[in-house]
């Protein structure tokens, strides 16, 4: 087997359907299994994925185990020697496949590597080209000189602007939407870190990835959809706890160590005081709609 796609399902039975229909249309000579992890979901999910896609590996959740467990059980069960995290609402084009594994059978020292990933309005999801979230990446990208200086290296951390957007080349992060693995990696660095919940492990785990040695790469030469967008912005809380619990957990592991007491304090204030702000637009937001 060449690559296990695996796809975590909560309460998304059309975009993952769409999302499976996508992957059975690909041009490949590569040999491929889905591997479908549903998170309890509450719709008719399970039954749609059963009667349509007899052939996907279905695993049916009793409780929602979050993003990185249910990766993890995929994972698990998996038998390529390359393994693809999908979301459930991404369309892949009919090349994707064949192109990027190509491309990593043919750089071994590549560990990770994600396509081009694109919203439904043709602009790139940023989060598919990303550097660390250091200390002053985070700062600088938070108070806006990210966007004043977008050709900066120096201010342009988080999101490596600066780079040719339309050349393959090495970065820090992928995205868990689109990231393919190679085995021999996982079997070095771990499976994904299941305190991540839902946010966060991604990036933890392309952390550990180069920390073992292994490149990762953004490869434009292909690219998928990513409905990233398509759902309401009115985000429960649940969401927001966890998009800003990660960016404390990735912190505390990785980089409490390397600063000093003020700057791990600054940091932690920082992001309380950005889940507040969060939280309090949130809100509103549901007052109002």
């Amino acid at each position: 087997m060449d690559v296990s796609i695996i796809i975590v399902n909560y309460n998304t039975p059309k975009l993952t359907a769409e999302t499976i229909d996508s992957i059975l249309s690909s041009q490949t000579k590569y040999s491929y299994e889905i591997i479908v992890i549903d998170n309890h979901s509450s719709d008719h999910s399970v039954q749609l994925i059963k009667e349509r896609f007899p052939e996907v590996k279905l695993i049916v959740n009793e409780e929602n185990v979050g993003f990185a467990k249910a990766n993890n059980q995929g994972i698990n069960l998996s038998k390529g020697r390359y393994i693809l995290l999908l979301n459930s609402d991404t369309i892949v084009k009919e090349d994707t496949i064949e192109k990027m594994i190509e491309f990593m059978d043919k750089n071994r020292r590549i560990g990770a590597s994600g396509c081009k990933v694109l919203l439904p309005n043709g602009k790139l999801d940023r989060a598919c080209h990303r550097g660390f979230p250091t200390p002053m990446a985070s700062f600088y990208y938070l108070v806006g000189l990210s966007k004043l200086f977008p050709k900066s290296p120096r201010f342009n951390q988080y999101h490596l602007g600066y780079m040719n957007l339309d050349e393959p080349h090495p970065i820090d992060c992928l995205v868990g939407a689109f990231m393919l693995v190679r085995r021999e990696v996982i079997e070095q660095v771990g499976l994904l870190d299941e305190d991540f919940f839902m946010y966060g492990e991604d990036i933890d785990w392309c952390y550990r990835i180069k920390q073992a040695g292994w490149e990762i790469y953004y490869c434009p030469f292909t690219s998928i959809i990513h409905y990233k967008g398509a759902s309401s912005k009115k985000k429960p809380f649940k969401i927001v706890y966890e998009f800003h619990r990660a960016m404390f957990l990735f912190h505390k592991k990785h980089y409490s160590e390397k600063y000093s007491f003020v700057i791990n304090s600054l940091v932690y204030i920082g992001i309380a005081t950005k889940f507040m702000l969060s939280t309090v637009v949130n809100t509103f937001r549901k007052i109002g709609g």
